[in-house]
């Protein structure tokens, strides 16, 4: 009994020092408790955030061979990192990027289309050649110009055309006549705001590059299709060149009158219109535009229709991933291997002018 009341006593004792500092340490538990229920709450959320993520155990991604394989290779390494960050933050895990350089732009169109890439930086013209097993997500962007009017008597104000700070996701390719005398009067019909006839280019010298490309043969033989019903193949003195150097070399010489290019070549061509071609004017003040053709959409950013890891919902984080990478200073200097500024969204009637071109190649050659 006395062992009973000694053990009640110790614990009447006990909670008596207990209530007597309970002033400031009551409010210190509460604080404790709270703090602790606080930092379980956010450790489950940091959990569940991550247990939200879908995980993906591979994403394949195909560069076409446009530079040395090796160089790529190098250049888009720190890439792998940057799209699992970018892909993180949009709610996917991604165990491993892989990165692989097509022995052509041909097997990279074939990878997309039997899903063996899941995506694939490629040009329009790939885009367009493999669109039934590929989707364009992205056009990357180029520095924009001052001059971009469809109407060529726009380009010929005399001043230089200047890069802009606005980004461009397409160039156009140019009808450039030059100093000789057909040459000049080709130019004062433009410029008179009078419409030029088919005969009146085909008594011109043109300087062609070869058929495989896009601003120098195919487009301008897309704006002959479009104006005139013909084509490169219809002119009577067409010569190919082997660079846009010797090209402007022949214009400036007065061997051809007319030569094709990318907008604004004469940018490139400046210094050396007076300095190698021995010209006495400016280059601005001695070609005329007298042809634009409709835009060359830039490369893209494509994925599978076949890779079993592609969804919208992939796409969508995908596409802001690309963008947001554009946008940052390290990621510009992996996607410089490409001439790439950046990203924007794209669809795929963008490229509509391209499956023209196509089409009227398939047509050219069946010839």
């Amino acid at each position: 009994m006395r062992k009973t009341v000694s053990v009640l006593m110790a614990a009447a004792l006990c909670a008596a020092m207990i209530g007597g500092c309970s002033g400031g340490s009551k409010q210190a538990g509460a604080t404790t408790a709270a703090t602790t229920q606080a930092g379980a709450e956010s450790s489950a959320k940091t959990d569940d955030t991550k247990a939200e993520n879908k995980k993906v155990d591979k994403l394949n991604v195909y560069f076409v061979p446009s530079r040395e394989p090796q160089e790529i290779v190098t250049a888009t390494e720190p890439l792998k990192d940057m799209l699992k960050t970018e892909l993180s933050k949009e709610g996917y895990d991604i165990g491993e990027v892989v990165i692989t350089v097509g022995t052509s732009y041909e097997a990279v169109g074939e990878a997309l289309s039997a899903g063996t890439a899941d995506i694939g930086l490629i040009p329009g013209g790939t885009y367009v050649l493999y669109d039934d097993g590929a989707d364009v997500l992205l056009t990357a962007t180029r520095d924009g110009l001052s001059k971009n009017s469809d109407a060529a008597k726009d380009w010929n104000d005399g001043k230089a055309t200047e890069a802009t700070t606005e980004q461009a996701t397409s160039y156009r390719s140019l009808i450039i006549a030059g100093p000789s005398e057909k040459g000049q009067e080709l130019a004062k019909k433009i410029n008179s705001g009078e419409a030029l006839t088919f005969e009146d280019l085909d008594g011109a010298n043109w300087s062609v590059m070869s058929s495989s490309s896009p601003a120098g043969y195919i487009y301008p033989s897309l704006w002959l299709q479009d104006n005139f019903q013909k084509n490169i193949l219809n002119l009577s003195h067409a010569v190919q060149s082997d660079s846009y150097g010797s090209a402007f070399a022949r214009l400036a010489a007065g061997q051809v009158d007319v030569l094709c290019t990318y907008a604004d070549a004469r940018r490139d061509y400046e210094e050396k219109w007076k300095a190698e071609y021995n010209r006495t004017g400016s280059i601005w003040e001695e070609t005329s535009v007298i042809g634009v053709t409709p835009p060359i959409f830039n490369d893209t950013v494509s994925v599978s229709k076949t890779s079993k890891i592609m969804d919208d919902a992939f796409k969508k984080a995908l596409s802001n991933a690309f963008i947001n990478i554009g946008k940052t200073e390290e990621g510009q200097k992996v996607i410089a291997i490409y001439s790439h500024k950046g990203y924007q969204e794209a669809k795929s009637a963008d490229y509509d002018n391209e499956r023209k071109a196509q089409q009227m190649i398939k047509e050219l050659n069946a010839k």
